[in-house]
């Protein structure tokens, strides 16, 4: 079991040398204080808080960070015992021949690639190195053999496919022999060509056809699946960036963007191609709308056959079908559906390695389980995992057992921690491998027998082990997370909470973050940090997010910041997840406003007459809306990137959550309920946001002005999606807050630095 020293359980208070003494909540030294707590400066105070692992023969390789910088030590499988991965003093001296610069063996700056017992790769200054650690020898990789990003190389090295002008080319390696293998690709209707639904291309330049390559190669190399791609009816949003890199005019730019319910989606058809009889053959599926490509066929060990499933529009149901490469011929294995919406994040699934069953994940009986599906008899074999937990991946299989993770199946423990668990093919129980009361970040070695696991909580710093993948024996104990540095800084662990649900049954779970400073006798506001897109959870469960985050800097500045996961989001039971479909609009208010309450009954400094919130993205929904609907309650609001209006957001994320457009698109829109603001609110966004268009924002001012409501708005010149780390606007959202919740005057123009 996981043992801590009392010292992490504790608060320990520094004295900081600061410009002016502390006298009240929002002064300068709280700014200060609040700084070095900034996610890009808080992590020189820690060490060791996530071990990953790089995998060799007979142990493996992990960056161990020191007082001084960091070595690389190896971990032997069989006793768990350390020894330095190479001899960093020599590497250090060749390093210094090769580059002409001086290197400290104790700090060496490389990106470890590939590692085992006799050589390590890695990446310095973007050259590639290897090392030979039996004989001490370097050697940079200089004639490498680079594949165009056009280029595909099937797995025996023969043959490179390209797509060129819209179409595939097939060169033999051996003879330079080049074919063409498809003369119907046209613009925007080609094939095998990578898309991104974020990049951006200038309205007034020639768009350069300069395509990336996805195929899937047949494990005997003579087979590869491609799709052909449609996008001649997508549509374009635009952006207007207002400072270019240079000149005075400012540009228009564009990107490809299906909204909520039009058919202007990319369509996908497959095919398979037979590099020996130079043949193209059409898989039996219907061309099909794809917004997340997130389930790539894969082909079984025999080259004859491709496992492959897809969506349909608006995430209802889900199909998996068998195909047959010869003749492209599609037997479906399984049809999955919802009234609501097949969770495209509970839908997974991987074959055995005998390729004789499909193992699927789903949220038929209330619950995301496990289920064996058999290949050959198309059928279901039986439900591997029962109860009420959630399976929320799989992380290996081999010819006997399956190990995945879950959450909330070990009684009295918070249902989002994950634990490693471990099953036969006939359901049997499950053995847990992963004892300790925490969040499970587990990492597996390639040859199944052992894995490295992560433990933390956010007020527990984290233990890493090295453990048996049979039993989850402890093998040995790899690291500690150090954390005196941010102890001696004053920092105060979250508190982790339980409360009911608005309806008084159902339990949820959130976090509370004190300033270092904290006071019983002291009066603070509350500030909601909240993010409640379905998807995700926002409270942290690990150390490294726990301390890590934007809520403890902004509680230092003077506030009690929390979080909640209340109804609708993600990770729990179908019905809990349910709650939120078609419903994005409640935003989990009323969840969270019981929260604070039933808090502040038990915490007098929680003053609940001074409620403020704020977030990002669906976060900056959230924020916004909540002074719409819950006006009474929350009195300020900061809202960035805010997806206000689902019309004129992305369709995958609408539907998915949203279902196809209808009237409950338009009353759940910020734009509708414009009349009803009160309190302050600060909305803002960048001007070249591809995730969340700026004119989500907009408009919602716009609305605003409309009704002649008052509010505070900024557009960030140059900024994209992830404006939200920027020093301006971390220093912006905490003077709103300090001047309107705390109601003081903010220091003025405080600059944060990095």
């Amino acid at each position: 079991m996981i043992k801590l020293s009392s010292k992490y359980r504790v608060t320990v208070f520094a004295c900081l040398a600061l410009a002016f003494p502390a006298i009240g909540q929002g002064t300068y030294s709280d700014y200060q204080r609040a700084e070095q707590y900034i996610h890009f400066n808080v992590n020189k105070y820690v060490r060791n808080v996530q071990v990953n692992p790089h995998w060799g023969e007979d142990g493996f390789c992990f960056k161990n960070e020191t007082a001084d910088g960091h070595v690389f030590n190896q971990v032997s499988y069989r006793n768990g015992k350390q020894k330095p991965a190479f001899n960093h003093n020599v590497l250090a001296s060749l390093f210094s021949k090769e580059i002409g610069e001086d290197f400290r063996a104790d700090s060496l700056p490389i990106l470890i690639t590939k590692y085992d017992d006799n050589m390590v790769s890695f990446i310095l200054k973007d050259d590639l190195f290897t090392f030979n650690t039996k004989r001490n020898e370097l050697n940079k990789v200089d004639n490498l053999d680079k594949v165009k990003k056009n280029e595909s190389v099937s797995p025996n090295g023969k043959w490179i496919v390209s797509v060129q002008g819209y179409n595939l080319w097939l060169t033999s390696k051996e003879t330079n022999e080049k074919v063409a293998l498809t003369t119907d690709g046209v613009e925007r209707y080609d094939y095998a060509t990578t898309f991104s639904w974020y990049a951006v291309t200038d309205v007034e330049a020639t768009p350069k056809y300069d395509p990336g390559i996805y195929i899937n190669w047949s494990p005997d190399s003579k087979k590869f699946v491609a799709y052909r791609m449609d996008r001649r009816n997508m549509k374009r949003l635009y952006l207007y960036q207002s400072m270019p890199d240079s000149g005075m005019r400012a540009k228009s730019w564009y990107y490809d963007r299906p909204l909520p319910g039009e058919n202007t989606a990319k369509m996908l058809e497959y095919f398979i191609f037979d590099i020996e009889k130079k043949t193209q053959t059409p898989v039996a599926i219907d061309p099909f709308a794809d917004f997340l490509v997130n389930i790539n066929p894969t082909w079984f060990n025999n080259s004859e056959q491709v496992y492959f499933s897809h969506f349909a529009r608006g995430y209802k149901s889900i199909q998996a079908y068998i195909i047959d490469a010869k003749t492209g011929k599609a037997n479906r294995l399984l049809y999955e559906e919802s009234e609501t919406m097949v969770e495209y994040q509970m839908m997974f699934s991987q074959l055995t390695p005998d390729n004789r069953y499909v193992i699927w994940a789903s949220e038929r009986d209330g619950w995301n389980h496990l289920y064996l599906y058999d290949v050959e008899k198309l059928q279901l074999v039986r439900q591997l995992t029962k109860g009420e937990f959630v399976v929320r991946s799989i992380e290996h299989v081999d010819s006997e057992n399956i190990w995945f993770t879950a959450g909330g199946r070990e009684a009295d423990r918070d249902p989002y921690y994950r634990h490693l668990y471990k099953i036969d093919f006939s359901g049997s129980e499950p053995v847990l491998l992963t004892p300790e009361n925490a969040e499970h970040e587990v990492r597996i070695a390639p040859n199944g027998k052992y894995f490295v696991d992560n433990a933390s909580c956010i007020d527990m710093p984290t233990v890493t082990n090295l453990r048996s993948m049979n039993n989850g024996e402890l093998i040995s104990e790899v690291s500690r997370a150090n954390i005196d540095d941010l102890l001696a800084l004053g920092y105060r662990m979250p508190e982790t909470f339980t409360t009911k649900c608005r309806f008084g049954k159902t339990d949820i779970y959130g976090a509370i973050f004190y300033p270092s400073n904290f006071d019983t006798n002291r009066q603070y506001p509350v500030i909601d940090a909240t993010y409640t897109g379905p998807q995700a959870v926002r409270t942290p469960k690990s150390f490294a997010r726990g301390y890590r985050n934007g809520e403890q800097p902004l509680a230092e500045v003077g506030f009690i910041v929390i979080t909640v996961d209340g109804l609708g989001s993600a990770l729990r039971s179908k019905e809990f997840h349910n709650f939120s479909y078609a419903n994005l609009g409640d935003i989990g208010s009323d969840d969270h406003i019981a929260a604070i309450k039933q808090l502040a009954m038990e915490r007098s400094y929680m003053d609940t007459t001074r409620v403020g919130i704020y977030g990002h993205s669906a976060g900056g929904y959230d924020a916004a809306r909540a002074l719409l609907i819950r006006p009474k309650f929350y009195k300020v609001g900061v809202s960035s990137a805010g997806n206000h209006d689902f019309r004129m957001s992305k369709a995958w994320w609408d539907e998915q959550y949203m279902g196809l457009p209808g009237p409950h698109y338009i009353e759940q829109s910020n734009l509708t309920w414009a009349d009803k603001l009160e309190g302050k609110l600060l909305i803002f966004a960048g001007d070249m946001d591809q995730n969340v268009n700026p004119a989500n924002t907009l408009r919602l001012a716009a609305e605003f002005i409309k009704h002649n409501k008052d509010f505070d708005m900024f557009i960030y010149p140059n900024a994209d999606h992830d404006l939200y780390s920027y020093p301006y606007i971390i220093r912006r959202r905490w003077d709103y807050f300090v001047q309107h919740l705390l109601g003081v005057t903010p220091p003025p123009n405080y600059e944060i630095k990095k």
